[in-house]
């Protein structure tokens, strides 16, 4: 089952991931991800499952990129046996899953009117190495899809237009910002919580499509967990630096909460004094392993006994606009147990709710000014034997229609202070706010 049947070299005059997306953008659910130095794009899927407004609906491939909708279902079975390089993506099922979706499983909270959900099932996929991208594919029109893809490629000229109708701002001005960090202070003194990840929400109106700017952002970001998909008039741009989970062989998982931000600098002894100053941050450290200790509680309900482990603790890692505290907890999967089924009980990852995570997400509910959509979800993949990556949607842009948001936030602590967390919203998306508003001419 699902084994490779066909591959072929594509000819394309650029072979840049941005420049491929626009020439197959008439596909409606070509996925792209970056997948840490193994870029994919999966197109032609099989079948595919949308949810929206809490209907789902699943459809079925009757010819080259023509649908039929078909009962609906969104279960997901896996071979027992990997079969090929599981280190990377070889046909299976890539999406994303909002955190609207996920915390929706386990609290009450509001849904942004766009698709919360999208899993398609892809024999077909395009990969990028030293000669370019190779079109592979085990389903039974390999030839044919081949040819199809090729003339998108041969023919394309018109790229994707964008432009801002107006300035993506702060739903929130400082005072606002202050009002709703001084009641998660006093959740927090209440014992409600010990943390909360208070986020806020950038937002303009926008026409033409995201992807026009793709490159641009993932050349300013060189994040690790890139990504874009669209679906009908949704579109999403992943420039994530984190893992949420990454689900290897012999039943193997491994995640990488960030938790604690510092700026870059230009100046190379401010950047190292910056980074110096959040290795050595106590109240970071103090938040980062409330979520590590979340997560190793999360995935101990399908991990063997004695199986979870920490060996990397606040640990630095650098990205272009900031340096990040990550953590990594490893855990091997109890036999039987499905990775889909990890994935949604993991989510929302806790880097992104707090802690107690149940009661953190009542807090972000109530505290937000709005329901936070594809933000703090999960992009990725599985492929067909269960193994696969998927990322946690920081640094994001999400557009529906002409509606486009970028969120940031941080978590708040009883030692945070209100200033400094403020700040921190903007050192993580200010080089993306301020590219993202290059698009925008007033009239």
């Amino acid at each position: 089952m699902h084994s490779l049947t066909f591959q072929h070299l594509l000819s394309a005059s650029n072979s840049s991931p941005h420049a491929i997306l626009e020439a197959l953008r008439s596909l409606d659910h070509a996925v792209y991800l970056y997948d840490n130095g193994t870029p994919f794009i999966a197109c032609c899927a099989e079948r595919y499952t949308v949810i929206q407004d809490d209907i789902i609906q699943t459809y079925q491939a009757v010819s080259f990129n023509q649908y039929e909708v078909v009962a609906p279902d969104l279960t997901i079975n896996f071979t027992s046996k990997s079969t090929s390089d599981s280190t990377r993506f070889n046909g299976g099922f890539v999406g994303f899953i909002s955190y609207d979706y996920a915390a929706q499983q386990q609290v009450h909270y509001r849904q942004r009117q766009q698709p919360a959900l999208f899993i398609g099932q892809f024999s077909t996929y395009l990969e990028l190495n030293p000669q370019g991208w190779i079109f592979k594919s085990s389903d039974p029109q390999a030839k044919h899809i081949f040819q199809q893809i090729q003339a998108l490629l041969d023919q394309f000229q018109d790229k994707s237009e964008f432009n801002l109708v107006s300035p993506c701002t702060a739903r929130w001005n400082k005072s606002a910002y202050q009002e709703a960090f001084s009641q998660v202070q006093e959740y927090i003194k209440a014992g409600d919580c010990y943390q909360i990840n208070l986020t806020q929400e950038f937002s303009a109106q926008a026409k033409g499509s995201v992807l026009a700017t793709a490159e641009q952002f993932w050349q300013l970001t060189n994040a690790p967990y890139a990504g874009y998909l669209r679906v009908g008039e949704f579109e999403l741009l992943s420039c994530s630096p984190e893992l949420f989970i990454e689900f290897q062989s012999e039943r193997r998982i491994i995640t990488k909460p960030i938790k604690g931000t510092m700026p870059r600098y230009i100046d190379p002894i401010l950047d190292e004094q910056s980074k110096q100053t959040l290795k050595n941050s106590e109240k970071d450290q103090v938040e980062n392993v409330m979520i590590v200790d979340l997560l190793r509680n999360d995935l101990s309900v399908y991990a063997e006994t004695g199986s979870v482990k920490t060996p990397k603790l606040f640990n630095i890692e650098s990205f272009n606009q900031v340096h990040h505290m990550v953590s990594e907890v490893q855990a091997t999967l109890k036999k039987d147990v499905n990775p889909f089924n990890v994935l949604m009980s993991a989510l929302p990852g806790g880097s992104i709710t707090g802690a107690p995570k149940i009661r953190a997400m009542q807090i972000i509910e109530e505290l937000e000014d709005a329901p936070r959509g594809a933000y703090c979800g999960s992009m990725g993949y599985f492929n067909f034997d269960g193994t696969g990556s998927w990322n946690i949607l920081i640094r994001s842009i999400q557009k529906y229609q002409n509606e486009m948001s970028l969120w940031a936030g941080g978590g708040i602590t009883i030692s945070s202070d209100c200033d400094a967390e403020y700040q921190e919203c903007f050192d993580k998306v200010e080089a993306m706010l301020n590219l993202l508003n290059t698009w925008y001419t007033p009239e």
